[in-house]
């Protein structure tokens, strides 16, 4: 990636760290639910207006509404309303990862190779010591809700990898059509007019102006510029070159809620999270056999016939872009690039 575009996966990964302390801070003023709904209607407002329908098959879209933005959300947020701490709910998410591994081997199909076997069973191992550790001190009960949130996320990203849309960050803005009736209708029926009412009541004084800063984030930064540049970098690169940068997000996590909540992290959750996070890496990461290896350009004395060895898969310039290749009956010739970072990945990325 050129170092423009690894600056970019850092920033992405700062804003969606950030983005639990914003959300604490909403939770501060809104009930749960009802924030959850809040959240979406903001956003699916303005995009019912101004962006068109990603041409995608219904089921797809409502499908990925219903996991990422409503069933992530409505874990994630009653958990944390619950007393799970900011910076351990953006760390517990991440079981997101092998969820996915998991279910896109039950419901699509999908290879399971031993490697992403051993990584999902490292990070899941990793998650019984964070669940362990905190378990003892609040119960279960949040720590099972964040998780269900990270399998609804999982349930997201099958149904947008099904969805295949040309434009898919229309799909992201569109997702946020879906949450806001069914979790204002939970939020009736849980919460209640009166603590909805209340909460309200208050929304528009000085003290609750926090949460209102902490809901334009997670509306703006952590969804709009945030998945919008993750899906603009994953348009361009690998998933396997994009994904582990994700895995910096509970790293701003713990921080930032270390630095402005005080929240000092337990050993045995910082055992549990280190696990998970090298578990999910594990199972991301690239095969070490060569032909699955990045090409590194090396010098023409470095061979024996002198000549550069051909990459195993297409050339990429500092745009990555493909260039395309032309077949000849001893191998692929790829065209001369621009000059700049030359790359080249396996088939399986092509």
């Amino acid at each position: 990636m050129p170092i423009r575009h690894v600056a970019l996966a850092l920033a992405v990964a700062v804003l969606w760290g950030l983005n639990f302390l914003a959300i604490h801070l909403s939770l501060e003023q809104f009930p749960p639910l009802f924030l959850v709904a809040l959240r979406f209607a903001l956003l699916a407002i303005p995009t019912l207006v101004l962006v068109p329908r990603p041409d995608v098959p219904l089921r797809w879209l409502i499908g990925y509404g219903l996991g990422f933005g409503t069933l992530q959300f409505f874990g994630l947020y009653l958990g944390m309303a619950a007393g799970f701490p900011a910076g351990l709910a953006s760390l517990v998410l991440q079981s997101s990862a092998p969820f996915t591994v998991l279910l896109g081997a039950l419901l699509l199909r999908e290879r399971l190779s031993g490697r992403r076997m051993t990584g999902v069973a490292v990070a899941v191992a990793g998650l019984g010591v964070v669940g362990l550790a905190r378990g003892g001190l609040d119960g279960w009960v949040p720590f099972l809700l964040v998780v269900l949130g990270g399998f609804g996320w999982a349930l997201g990203n099958l149904a947008s990898r099904q969805a295949k849309a040309e434009r898919p960050m229309h799909l992201v803005l569109w997702m946020a059509v879906v949450p806001p009736l069914p979790m204002l209708a939970l939020s009736l029926a849980v919460e209640g007019p009166a603590q909805i009412g209340d909460a309200l009541a208050g929304a528009f004084t000085a003290e609750a102006l926090p949460a209102w800063l902490g809901l334009l984030y997670t509306i703006v930064a952590g969804t709009v510029v945030g998945s919008g540049v993750w899906v603009w970098l994953m348009a361009r690169h690998p998933a396997s070159t994009v994904a582990p940068f994700s895995m910096l997000v509970p790293v701003v996590g713990f921080v930032a809620a270390w630095a402005w909540l005080g929240e000092v992290p337990l050993r045995g959750e910082l055992v549990g999270g280190v696990l998970v996070v090298l578990g999910v890496l594990w199972a991301n990461g690239r095969s070490l056999r060569r032909r699955d290896e990045v090409w590194a350009t090396p010098s023409a004395a470095s061979t024996p016939s002198g000549r550069r060895p051909a990459p195993s898969g297409p050339v990429l310039d500092d745009a990555a872009e493909p260039v395309s290749h032309t077949r000849t009956t001893a191998r692929l010739i790829p065209a001369r690039p621009r000059a700049g970072i030359r790359s080249g990945y396996g088939t399986e990325h092509q």
